[in-house]
């Protein structure tokens, strides 16, 4: 009856479109090719080749808080991530503990019962819960738990098509030649028929792990806990990967929970000297040094090893597959020691160089920005060498399109036009830091200052626009901002050289490291879980990079946009030769820039009118694909193709028209399809204008202008780091000024909030003052 109970739940918690889920998620994986053992992996990116791979699950992951009876629900979500790796063609084994917790809850169950019937029955819910428990001997648990531990994840993996069978072991079963010949053969078979083989210690009739019995060499490893046991069988059965999935999140350099404590992303051989263990965890018999000793012999035996938490609500559903798919979870155990810093410390550097930086007066940030500026024209030769190596690579391969092998490209004339861009940036630095937004006085002698400051750390990731490294740079020199670059491998020798000038640049004035490029093999998505590093985000390139950073950057705020629908509204009051021109410029100019016109929004009256022919005429002959909204393929009897979403981002010469019937249903239009991004009006009439210009919430809003002038340069900023829809902080073209944010300054001579009491002698003035007010001995700041 109670196995019933146990399979019962876990036909519960199989959701009912798991079956569907775990083929999907199978289905999108291509089966890795087996590769030749002996030498553990390199590279977290590497583990997607893993084929062979063991999966331990430690005690206090498989059981519950109170130790008895085991935790079903992260129990479910391990075997389904487990039956979509092997639907994929890899080779899953599992050693598992939780027999003795199985087994403890049995067993207390058949005591309770078997003490008294009448009593059990009869007595209230609390006389049961204080009814006194023998200690329950853990070899017995075990024996008790073995059978309801393996029925239960027979009843799982059923629900998922994938047949398992259990081994249990000992000690001396690894001592004995033949027995670990038999052993070695018997997992073959199974993995051959594809069978998950469940494997666990035989705890029923194994003695107590001898204290000093340790790890022994390669070839020897003594099994006294679960840890060695995966350990000793991943080498012996010459697996790719180890992942053992405990309740911490990794091994740290001292005891998680102190002040100090980090989560080390790599461990290396050698390293143990900087590690200080805590205590083990709240069952098993294992350790954290345990599972380290366990994870080194395993890793100098050719398997790589991953330590990560299998107990954390919010990522339990898919440790397993994300180790696979190479992001960054957990430790990784590597032998390959990188030549240069990790992000990590890349990070650190940079924080402590930009608070240098921030520092700095003024004049030297100016100092370090024409420094760079002067850089670009004088070894431009330089740059455009290494540009042109990135431009023959992307053409040779062909995985650029024209679009973006443009973006790429670097000429003398680019390199001379971004020098003066630094240029204007280097002179808008000058108040930028520092400057007084509000002065008050509190009270007397009491006086308080908004000063504005940098935000941080930025990271700027950028793709295929090489140019776009200085520009940010520029920017975060003036506004003492430190800077983590990520940019894309298709620009790698272009970026490495505008780098080297960067840090010449500010070494200038001793801080070379506030700017650092990532150049390790980091994925994007790893460096957007940095949320205790890094303070904002910053992507330059695709919608779809945006959109995928702005998911995966959970604690990280995000500036930037992940569209560009940029609607033009012609009302039926513009003039002819203005509308043409609005419209050719907005999608003609530059059609994959993201102030690009995707929508047009003709007035009823408009239709059949020669306006309109004449705008149609323009788009042909500009060679511009367009596709008609519903509204407009009404008025229609030959229309073109039907557009199949009015919420589309063509980025090309293609465009969609709709009809509105007035300003009112454009601005409704546009609310619903657009972006926030760039809108524009062309109109004749004043009130009209007014009214749109004020009722429509983008980020840019513009009469009788291109959307094109969306643009930080064109508005004067001396460059931009991008365009911003966002509501908090900065909002569209965003230059210098967004990346300062505010910090408040009191100064007083002793006050406390008890001399404003009904005691005290204060009283509060609040009374503004001039904000370039020189007040005695202060600063001057204006």
């Amino acid at each position: 009856m109670y196995l019933q109970k146990m399979f019962s739940c876990s036909q519960l918690l199989a959701r009912p479109n798991a079956l569907q889920t775990f083929r999907r998620a199978a289905s999108q994986s291509k089966m890795p090719l087996a590769r030749a053992h002996g030498k553990s992996f390199g590279h977290r990116s590497e583990l997607r080749q893993a084929k062979r791979i063991v999966v331990k699950l430690g005690s206090a992951v498989v059981t519950r808080g109170d130790e008895c009876g085991l935790a079903l629900g992260r129990l479910a979500s391990i075997v389904e991530q487990v039956a979509v790796l092997q639907n994929q063609g890899r080779e899953m084994m599992i050693v598992t503990s939780g027999a003795v917790a199985f087994g403890k809850q049995r067993l207390r169950h058949e005591i309770l019962l078997s003490q008294s019937v009448r009593q059990a029955l009869h007595s209230g819910q609390n006389q049961l819960k204080d009814m006194s428990l023998p200690v329950l001997e853990a070899r017995a648990c075990a024996a008790a738990g073995q059978s309801g531990l393996m029925a239960l994840y027979e009843a799982m993996f059923t629900q998922y098509s994938t047949c398992t069978a259990q081994i249990l072991v000992t000690n001396l079963d690894f001592h004995d030649d033949q027995k670990r010949r038999n052993l070695n053969s018997t997992l073959h078979e199974l993995l051959r028929m594809n069978i998950v083989p469940i494997i666990n210690t035989n705890d029923a009739v194994v003695p107590p792990p001898e204290p000093n019995s340790d790890l022994q060499g390669v070839n020897v490893i003594s099994i006294k806990d679960n840890d060695s046991l995966a350990a000793r069988l991943a080498v012996e059965m010459r697996a790719d990967l180890l992942i053992a999935l405990s309740d911490v999140e990794g091994l740290y350099d001292s005891p998680p929970g102190s002040d100090d404590a980090k989560l080390l992303d790599t461990f290396y051989p050698g390293d143990q000297h900087s590690i200080t263990y805590g205590t083990k965890s709240r069952v098993g018999i294992g350790g954290m040094e345990a599972k380290v000793k366990a994870a080194l012999w395993a890793l100098q035996g050719g398997t790589s090893v991953v330590i990560a938490n299998g107990t954390h609500p919010k990522v339990t559903g898919h440790v397993i597959t994300d180790i696979v798919e190479g992001k960054k979870v957990g430790t990784f155990f590597s032998e390959v020691k990188p030549a240069g810093p990790t992000v990590e410390q890349q990070t650190e550097m940079a924080r402590s160089a930009g608070r240098t930086l921030a520092s700095l007066e003024p004049e030297q940030r100016s100092d370090i920005i024409c420094a760079l500026a002067d850089l670009l024209t004088e070894r431009k030769d330089e740059i455009l060498s290494a540009n042109k190596k990135d431009v023959e690579h992307a053409v040779s391969t062909g995985r650029l399109s024209p679009a973006m092998l443009k973006r790429l490209s670097l000429s003398s004339s680019k390199l001379n036009s971004l020098s003066i861009g630094l240029r204007q940036i280097a002179v808008s630095s000058q108040d930028s830091v520092g400057r007084v937004l509000r002065r008050t006085r509190v009270a007397n002698n009491l006086e308080l200052e908004q000063i504005t400051v940098p935000i941080g750390v930025l990271l700027v990731i950028f793709e295929s626009r090489p140019d776009c490294l200085p520009q940010v740079s520029a920017l975060a020199i003036a506004s003492g901002n430190a800077l983590l670059l990520k940019g894309g491998k298709e620009a790698a020798n272009t970026n490495r050289i505008l780098h080297e000038l960067a840090q010449e640049a500010l070494s200038i004035h001793g801080v070379k490291d506030a700017i650092q490029l990532v150049s390790t093999r980091e994925e994007v998505e790893d460096l957007c879980r940095l949320e205790k590093m890094i303070d904002l985000i910053i992507p330059r390139g695709s919608s779809q990079l945006v959109r995928d950073i702005q998911r995966a950057a959970k604690g990280i705020p995000v500036l930037g946009h992940s569209e560009g629908i940029c609607h033009v509204y012609v009302d039926h009051e513009a003039s002819v030769d203005k509308a043409i021109k609005i419209v050719q410029d907005s999608k003609c100019d530059y059609p994959a820039a993201c102030n690009a016109m995707e929508t047009l929004l003709v007035h009823r009256d408009l239709l059949r009118t020669p306006m309109f022919d004449q705008i149609i005429d323009m788009l042909r002959t500009e060679h511009v694909k367009i596709h008609a909204g519903p509204k407009f393929a009404s008025y229609l009897t030959f229309s073109p193709s039907e557009v199949k979403s009015l919420r589309t981002e063509y980025g090309d010469l293609e465009c969609c028209i709709e009809v509105v019937d007035s300003m009112q249903e454009a601005i409704d239009h546009i609310h619903k399809y657009g972006s926030s991004h760039t809108d524009v009006i062309v109109t004749e009439n004043e009130d009209t204008a007014e009214q749109f210009l004020q009722q429509l919430d983008s980020a840019c809003v513009f009469w009788n202008a291109s959307s094109r002038f969306a643009d930080g340069y064109r508005f004067g900023l001396g460059a931009e780091v991008g365009i911003s829809t966002a509501r908090i902080h900065a909002r569209g073209p965003v230059g210098l000024e967004g990346l300062l944010t505010t910090k408040w300054v009191l100064r007083g001579e002793g006050h406390t909030v008890a001399d404003f009491s009904e005691q005290g002698s204060m009283t509060y003035l609040h009374e503004n003052l001039p904000v370039a007010q020189v007040l005695p001995g202060r600063r001057t700041t204006s």
